[in-house]
């Protein structure tokens, strides 16, 4: 996975990679030409851990519109030889997306750029889907012709523009395109439909995996055989075997559970917790268990392909971590109460089943866990950072149980977390444990680049502070904001604001 270089949280630069409401509010007080290097270098270098769940786009638009910023730096970012050598997504998919927003907004030299690295980009789908959520009719059909260009006209070209046009995120310039009367591109592409219909109908008269009938013998195998072409069918597996398993089975399953194959014992795992049944939680804690550091001569072949874990010291087996993982997260799963019980007992192992039994006290606990949570997270961040993976679960938990203690551990994640996703988390917990947040944090919330967070800030930020006042006009009057973020600004204008 892409990892991005993050500059400390206390530079103009570190606060724009963040998405940090306070990253515009420095950005605008800055002089412009280093507001706009920093804005610049943010959208032509992804800063997001995870672009599927993070946002930006629109957080830098707005404020290359506050700016008045050009766009130089980013068409040379778009067009330059590199973009035909490195054509993963991450490289210019932030910069095509800022630049739909810019569209949106009126900026036609956003629109002209799409409109020119569609027909000549490496990446050129998501160029085209930013404007068929923007661009007029007669702008889209001026791209018929350089888009299909890109397929050669023969048995291998034909086949490849079928499957993008069925994988389409944006049908619309393909439906353009179809009724267009020249033959070299409405029919290739009514053609192309009809194959991707053809080739959906075809799978769906061919399915692969279980059918039924199977053997609980023959899901495990099947889980197995997946695992061993380095494909974790676990959790399918583990919904089959609720169809096929019954009472007569669960010897079966209980040995498989203690001592299976890898694949087949971590899809057992998830069967038995999500049936509650009495053995697994002995199961789990047996599988968190086995994983010990090998030998050194084994140990230094795992850590060749890369396989630590976490802070053991040395590699350990594969099969062994595979199945402890999947022990963990059927177990993270269960809701009953002798599986928080356990989690109590366990919340103090120094392993994956410990970070995990933090995590089901966060979700599920009583009050009488709160101490036990807090441990938890401040264990997590002190050894995996304010990015560690368990801490949205132990964030959520603290808000959960009002833990006002907290409030000091949850305003050191807000501020030092890369991770937009866990920003936000961290403000709902704030909301509900630190008495400053409103005065605070909730204000430079209401220009996160998270809507999420947005709308947590528009429902407690303290309208006291006249420039909260005058954000909540203009997010409630942008057409580009999200309806829940607006809805929570008219319910805060109704009785704090006259507008």
């Amino acid at each position: 996975m892409f990892e991005p270089a993050i500059a400390p949280s206390g530079t103009l630069l570190g606060l724009l990679q963040r998405g940090r409401g306070d990253g515009t509010l420095h950005a605008l007080a800055a002089p412009r030409p280093e507001a706009l290097a920093a804005l610049d270098r943010c959208v032509l270098a992804d800063p997001r851990h995870d672009w599927r769940i993070e946002n930006r786009s629109l957080y830098y638009a707005r404020l290359y519109l506050d700016l008045h910023g050009g766009l130089e730096a980013v068409e040379a970012h778009l067009f330059a030889p590199e973009d035909h050598l490195d054509t993963e997504e991450h490289r210019t998919g932030l910069a095509l997306a800022v630049l739909g927003h810019l569209a949106a907004y009126g900026r036609h030299d956003a629109l002209l750029l799409l409109r020119r690295y569609a027909a000549t980009g490496a990446n050129w789908a998501w160029a085209l889907d930013e404007l068929a959520l923007r661009d007029d009719d007669a702008g889209l059909r001026s791209l018929a012709e350089p888009v299909l260009a890109r397929f050669p006209q023969d048995e291998e070209g034909d086949a490849a523009l079928a499957g993008t046009v069925r994988d389409a995120f944006e049908p619309r310039p393909w439906r353009l395109w179809a009724e267009d009367q020249r033959d070299a591109v409405g029919a290739r592409v009514r053609a192309a439909q009809e194959q991707g219909s053809f080739d959906r109908w075809q799978r769906q008269l061919r399915p692969t995996g279980p059918r039924p009938g199977w053997s609980v013998r023959a899901v495990l195998d099947w889980a197995q055989e997946g695992y061993e072409r380095g494909a974790d069918l676990a959790g399918p597996a583990a919904r089959c075997l609720a169809a096929v398993a019954g009472p007569e089975d669960r010897p079966e399953l209980l040995a498989a559970g203690r001592d299976g194959a890898p694949g087949a014992r971590a899809a057992v795992l998830h069967h038995l917790a999500a049936g509650r049944d009495p053995a697994v939680l002995d199961l789990v804690e047996a599988a968190a268990d086995g994983v010990h550091p090998l030998d050194s001569a084994a140990a230094a072949e795992a850590s060749a392909q890369g396989e630590p874990y976490g802070d053991v010291p040395g590699a350990v087996d594969r099969d062994a971590l595979h199945v402890a993982r999947a022990a963990v997260t059927a177990y993270l799963r269960m809701c009953g109460d002798d599986a928080v019980a356990r989690a109590r007992a366990w919340v103090d192992r120094p392993d994956l089943l410990g970070a995990a039994a933090g995590e089901l006290l966060a979700a599920r606990g009583e009050d009488r866990d709160s101490r036990l949570v807090l441990g938890a997270l401040r264990t997590a961040i002190r050894a995996a950072g304010p990015d560690a993976p368990a801490l949205g679960a132990l964030v959520d938990g603290a808000g959960r149980l009002g833990i006002a203690c907290a409030a000091p551990v949850l305003r050191h994640v807000y501020r030092e977390t890369a991770s937009s996703q866990l920003r936000g988390r961290t403000a709902r917990a704030l909301a509900a444990t630190d008495p400053s947040f409103a005065s605070g944090f909730a204000v430079e919330c209401l220009w996160d680049c998270e809507e999420t967070t947005r709308e947590i800030a528009a429902q407690h930020a303290e309208t006291a502070d006249v420039r909260v006042a005058e954000r909540l006009r203009r997010l409630a009057a942008d057409p580009a904001e999200e309806v829940e973020v607006q809805t929570a600004v008219r319910n805060r204008i109704g009785p704090d604001l006259q507008v």
